[in-house]
């Protein structure tokens, strides 16, 4: 699936010019648009995920009822290199100050990424959510589960009518029932064609991780529309004698699904944009500002915050289910499956322990609203080990400033992106109808 753009031009106009711009981004964007046959502005539009200008005139300023009846993303693609030129900054700069609304791409890779956003777009209002849950908020840990708005009804209404995705909720507990039935002997047989990295985990705990594994799976040969799925894997873990982790780690890997740490579509959600739209690695983790102080610490079960060399209250650990989180293969520069580590699974659970480069990140979340969606840019400075705690290989953070990411947050978890990605952030989010609020 590509973007579908509309060329429009401004009749009378139309030249050679014109239609020697529209042939060069049809060479440029080959890869992730299609370009569809030009039509004047003001006139009716076909389905397209949105219009371009690959010219721009003076005729511009004289339009503005007709720029603003455009009812999809406006591009602006008007020089050679596939970027806004120079010489259209004063239109773009007039329309902004009128009121519309227009992206335009600085660099060819801006223009890139926001034609796989336009995408991703469209592929949404036909993508469902599966999420295997029976009473969230009822299980283990239910003062600190009852709280979370993803569970919430309003929260899935919000998302279907946002962005079109429909969450369908499935039993956990009888998915875990039919994971229990697989039997040894084809668990075995993935095991031996899809070999991982394991430790002290040979037996049950690796062949329970592959039967849940091979129950998801079977679950999505049946609906191509599921592109993301969650469980509650933590507070209903009394429904499985394992953990989803090795599952995510291989679905991503097999079909690029999304997944989703205790069924937090939000997450998924958040993760699922700018995973397919940016192309960067992507996990999800807890945050534990320095600044939360015992709050955080007696969570991990940890005595203090790791030593660093200057301003601790601009710095975060990040842990997730005893270390970073789930990362996939793909992402990781070190990667093992271990034992659990949380008491709240069963004993026979697994965990990921696995490591991002180190440098520039990039954390990320929609609010509730799903109107805005929160970035703070930062360092993975380093990787600390709690021997003993929850949190046995956590990495630390460190951002611009730990006071307002207080101020700020929206969620204790965060889509956390290798890079730092903010520009090219406030570009797509325009495709969304999104606002960035910047920590």
């Amino acid at each position: 699936m590509k973007a579908q753009l509309i060329p429009i031009y401004f009749d009378p106009g139309r030249d050679a010019d014109f239609d020697r711009q529209v042939k060069t981004l049809g060479g440029l964007l080959a890869d992730c648009a299609e370009i569809l046959p030009p039509v004047p502005l003001g006139a009716a539009l076909p389905a397209a995920d949105a219009v371009v200008f690959p010219q721009l005139l003076g005729e511009a300023y004289r339009r503005l009822a007709d720029f603003r009846a455009l009812d999809r993303p406006i591009l602006f693609l008007t020089s050679d290199a596939g970027t806004l030129s120079m010489w259209d900054w004063e239109i773009a700069s007039y329309l902004r100050a009128e009121g519309v609304e227009t992206i335009a791409p600085y660099s060819l890779a801006q223009a890139k990424k926001v034609c796989n956003a336009l995408r991703v777009k469209r592929e949404l209002a036909g993508t469902t959510f599966l999420v295997y849950q029976d009473n969230p908020g009822e299980g283990a840990q239910a003062p600190i589960f009852k709280r979370f708005y993803w569970w919430e009804d309003e929260c899935t209404r919000r998302i279907k009518d946002r962005f079109g995705v429909t969450i369908v909720r499935k039993s956990f507990r009888q998915l875990g029932a039919e994971a229990k039935q697989i039997p040894d002997a084809e668990a075995e047989r993935a095991a031996a064609a899809r070999p991982v990295p394991i430790d002290s985990i040979a037996g049950r705990p690796l062949l329970a991780a592959l039967k849940l594994y091979l129950a998801v799976r079977r679950e999505l040969d049946r609906d191509p529309a599921i592109r993301a799925v969650g469980i509650n894997c933590l507070n209903e873990s009394h429904f499985s004698d394992t953990t989803p982790c090795l599952a995510w780690d291989l679905l991503y890997e097999e079909r690029k699904l999304i997944w989703g740490c205790e069924a937090d579509t939000v997450s998924m959600l958040t993760t699922y944009i700018l995973h397919h739209a940016l192309d960067a690695p992507i996990m999800m983790t807890n945050l534990y500002p320095f600044l939360l102080g015992d709050a955080a610490l007696r969570h991990e079960r940890i005595a203090k915050f790791p030593d660093v060399a200057s301003e601790p209250e601009n710095h975060v650990l990040v842990a997730h289910c005893g270390y970073m989180g789930v990362i996939p293969r793909a992402f990781a520069t070190e990667w093992t499956l271990r034992k659990k580590v949380l008491a709240i699974v069963d004993t026979s659970a697994t965990a990921i322990d696995a490591r991002l480069p180190a440098g520039p990140i990039t954390l990320a979340k929609l609010h509730p609203t799903f109107k805005e969606m929160t970035v703070a840019q930062g360092t993975l400075e380093r990787y600390v080990q709690y021997p003993g705690s929850d949190c046995l290989n956590g990495g630390v953070l460190r951002i611009a400033n730990g006071h307002d990411l207080m101020r700020r947050l929206c969620s204790h978890h965060y889509a956390l992106l290798v890079g730092h990605h903010l520009p090219d952030m406030a570009l797509i989010a325009k495709v969304f109808a999104l606002e960035i609020e910047t920590i």
